[in-house]
């Protein structure tokens, strides 16, 4: 027998030719011969009466040391890297000796090798049930008319004498993994992908039919899956939970008087004597109107800015009388009304805490008008602190402004006074305006 190694591309190729040495194989005892000599290699089967080869790969414990595979051949065995591959000339088909083949089976009577007699016919013997063949633990004994042969199972190939696995991941089967397993392999695909019914193919996985963690809603994408959140959320740093969105700490202006934050969205508030206009502005209340008030009988309801005021119907102070629910007039016959206004007329106002200034709040009218007459417009009272003062736009009308701002709630009563000479006539007279002004405790 002789070898030839060749190496190509950093993988060691060994041609092996086995020729059988047939005189020593097929040995036959001298008549009477009890004992059997066989060449280095091989040993004696009595059952076939022939030299037989022994796999030392299997009868000698740890054969080839360090990272080399053993490699069995007829009358010896070879150590080679694991990564050889080792490509074996065509076996012989049979253990027995070149020449005419022996008629008869003296074993099994007079029937052929690979026969036995059975009744007085010769049927075939089953070796691989009987055990009488030599295939090696990795290859499959299949029994055939008249002998058997060794395969390898599905799955693996035949390098020399042994089935070593297929490796089917090489072939590129799968679309996604291949996981090579003994004689077999299984396809694995990425995360969100599971394999189809091909067992190759991977197919979506809609995690959002299969319970994925999104809090509120989930959209299926190609391989993976979106959370996302209802209005008024928004989605956390793990991309599953919505946390609510304070709208409030947004802006100071999301409300006219108070923003109120809830799940997933904010409401407006209103004070006390105030409603909600639309989702976010604030309407004064009129109690009076509504009748949600508690004037006694006697009494004239005032709305305010926030609220309300009861007024006596009779708000005239000696030595005023009462002419109409809210004028006064002094009579020109007491002595003591010369030095006083001849009428006086109440009026109410409301206006809101914190505003512009100067602001024009209130405009003063003559009523009536005399030839050749001078009219001048002044506080008379009530203006203590100088927040107001009067600016005249003509001869019959004038405009009260608001100097300085102010904060509610608070009540102003000034008394706006019209002085009327005329010096063609030497004649002087004057009137009065009551103002109530009601400031809110809120600057809307």
């Amino acid at each position: 027998r002789c070898c030839v190694g060749v190496r190509m591309r950093g993988t060691l190729v060994l041609f092996v030719s086995l020729s059988l040495l047939q005189g020593t194989m097929s040995q036959t005892p001298p008549e009477g011969d009890s004992l059997t000599e066989c060449t280095d290699g091989y040993e004696w089967d009595v059952q076939s009466q022939h030299c037989k080869d022994i796999n030392e790969c299997v009868t000698i414990a740890e054969p080839c040391q360090g990272e080399m595979k053993c490699f069995n051949h007829y009358g010896g065995y070879l150590c080679l890297p694991r990564s050889a591959s080792v490509i074996t000339a065509p076996e012989p088909s049979s253990q027995a000796p070149a020449g005419p083949p022996p008629q008869s089976n003296e074993a099994f009577g007079s029937c052929p090798v690979g026969y036995q007699v059975q009744g007085e016919s010769c049927v075939d013997v089953d070796e691989c049930i009987l055990d009488l063949h030599d295939c090696q633990p990795s290859q499959q004994c299949l029994n055939t008319v008249g002998t058997y042969s060794c395969q390898c199972p599905e799955g693996y190939s035949k390098i020399g004498l042994e089935c070593v696995d297929v490796d089917e991941c090489r072939y590129r089967y799968c679309q996604h993994r291949c996981v090579n397993l003994p004689g077999s392999f299984s396809c694995e695909c990425e995360p969100g992908f599971q394999v189809a019914g091909n067992n190759r193919s991977c197919v979506d996985v809609n995690e959002c039919d299969m319970g994925a963690p999104c809090q509120q809603r989930c959209y299926n994408t190609y391989g993976s899956f979106l959370c996302r959140c209802e209005q008024g959320y928004e989605l956390g740093p793990d991309g599953f939970i919505c946390n609510d969105i304070d709208e409030c700490s947004y802006s100071s202006y999301m409300c006219q008087h108070q923003c109120a934050n809830e799940p997933g969205r904010f409401s407006c508030i209103c004070p006390e004597g105030y409603q909600l206009l639309g989702t976010r502005l604030c309407q004064d209340v009129n109690e009076c109107e509504t009748g949600t008030h508690q004037c006694e009988e006697g009494q004239t309801c005032v709305n305010i800015h926030g609220g309300y005021h009861c007024t006596d119907h009779n708000r005239c102070q000696e030595p005023y009388v009462q002419v109409s629910d809210n004028r006064c007039v002094c009579p020109v016959i007491k002595p003591e009304c010369r030095e006083l206004p001849f009428s006086i007329v109440q009026r109410y106002m409301s206006i809101t805490s914190e505003r512009s200034v100067p602001s024009d709040i209130f405009q003063i009218q003559a009523t009536s008008v005399y030839p050749g007459a001078y009219n001048t417009f002044r506080i008379r009272s009530g203006d203590d602190n100088g927040e107001f003062y009067i600016r005249q736009i003509n001869n019959i009308s004038a405009m009260l402004v608001l100097a300085r701002a102010i904060t509610g709630p608070k009540e102003y009563t000034l008394e706006l006074e019209m002085v009327s000479v005329n010096p063609l006539r030497s004649y002087k007279t004057s009137s009065a305006l009551r103002l109530s002004v009601f400031v809110g405790p809120y600057a809307f």
